[in-house]
């Protein structure tokens, strides 16, 4: 089973010891905004950027081909 993307940034939360409310703040978003986001599982591709440069990690985004062409 594939995590969502909402799981995926709280186990990076937990891993960098960070906290939601942390995240919030690096953002600038308060704290009930991005849990609601967190709740929903709604965010834009320029919004997970951010996210992954706050918390110290690489986002990459793509669709891959059958012929195993990235895009």
């Amino acid at each position: 089973m594939e995590l969502s993307t909402a799981e995926k940034i709280r186990v990076i939360l937990k891993r960098q010891r960070m906290t939601v409310s942390q995240l919030a703040e690096m953002t600038g978003q308060s704290r009930q905004n991005l849990t609601q986001k967190l709740e929903r599982d709604n965010f834009g591709e320029e919004e997970l950027r951010l996210f992954a440069e706050k918390m110290g990690v690489k986002y990459e985004s793509y669709f891959v081909m059958e012929n195993g062409d990235k895009l």
